[in-house]
């Protein structure tokens, strides 16, 4: 039946006073009283209703096959629902009632429609990036439409080396997700974990290791100890993530000393060219000597057996 805005009857059937629900009728003792005197609305009244409202979209003589029709086709659309594709870059995080149930490989899948689960999925094989003792270009505040450059972060740079020097170390943590249940339910920052965590094992591993080879032969075997190191926090912290690489991007002593460093090092090498040039000529001279000692001594041998 079609609408009628001009006081026909509405989809909820014949109109009573005070709206679709009947108007609020005064208690059986016949008292007297304000709003809040009357007893809501009854039940029956509603169930009725609806049905009625129900009957009145479908064709006539559908009865209640017709109701139990629309039904089934809601509830099969409902339950259709529930279907879901998890593309191959990401991994399927299903909830029930908000709480974690399981993760779902790619493909096709489906879960109990909403409310009961509902699903995220996340990509969990974009590599990120954490940048520890630096700011990198690409993370740094644009300032007059241009991007400022890298600067450092001596809170995060500066480390005590095994030998009591200080260091200025930067590097970056790659990583990604491998288990996207543990990487969304147990950690609540994963991306400053990362960073507080590999900056504590970094200053663990130069904590152990003199200056100098930090600056030269060493750092592949920090690089690696500090992959290994960070990847058994992140394990035992079940936090679904896995450590791809380790890169050190600039290991030099503090810019304050920097000069008075590269002195020392020159000194040192000097010392080293002085020490390389006299073992040389200690290696020439010695062995002609004793070489000139022998023959003198030989000479010396024969003129006596001449002589006696």
């Amino acid at each position: 039946m079609a609408w009628n805005s001009s006081g026909g009857p509405s989809p909820w059937g014949n109109p009573r006073p005070g709206g679709p629900w009947g108007a609020p009728q005064p208690p059986s003792g016949g008292g007297q009283g304000g709003g809040g005197g009357g007893r809501g609305p009854d039940l029956d009244d509603i169930i009725r209703q609806a049905q009625d409202a129900v009957r009145r979209w479908l064709p006539r003589g559908a009865g209640g096959k017709g109701i139990a029709l629309v039904g089934l086709v809601l509830v099969g659309v409902w339950a259709a629902s529930g279907f879901y594709r998890v593309n191959p870059d990401e991994q399927g995080v299903v909830m029930r009632f908000g709480a974690f149930d399981r993760t779902a490989p790619p493909g096709l899948n489906y879960h109990i429609p909403w409310p009961v689960e509902s699903v995220t999925t996340p990509r969990v094989t974009r590599i990120n990036r954490v940048d520890i003792g630096f700011v990198g270009a690409q993370d740094a505040p644009v300032v007059t439409g241009r991007v400022q450059p890298a600067r450092d972060v001596l809170a995060e740079s500066l480390m005590l080396t095994g030998d009591e020097n200080i260091i200025d170390i930067d590097f970056a943590v790659f990583w990604r997700i491998r288990d996207a249940g543990e990487f969304l339910f147990n950690t609540r920052n994963p991306e400053q974990t990362v960073k507080s965590a590999a900056e504590s094992v970094m200053r663990e591993i130069i904590g152990r290791t003199a200056i100098q080879p930090a600056l030269t032969e060493a750092r592949a075997q920090i690089e690696q100890d500090v992959r290994t190191g960070l990847q058994g926090i992140m394990d035992q912290y079940r936090a679904g993530i896995e450590i791809a690489q380790v890169q050190l991007q600039k290991v030099d002593p503090p810019a304050t000393v920097v000069d008075a460093f590269r002195d020392v090092q020159r000194a040192n090498a000097d010392r080293e060219r002085a020490r390389n040039e006299a073992e040389s000529s200690r290696n020439d001279i010695i062995p002609r000597a004793l070489g000139e000692a022998e023959r003198m001594v030989q000479e010396a041998e024969g003129f006596r057996e001449s002589q006696v």
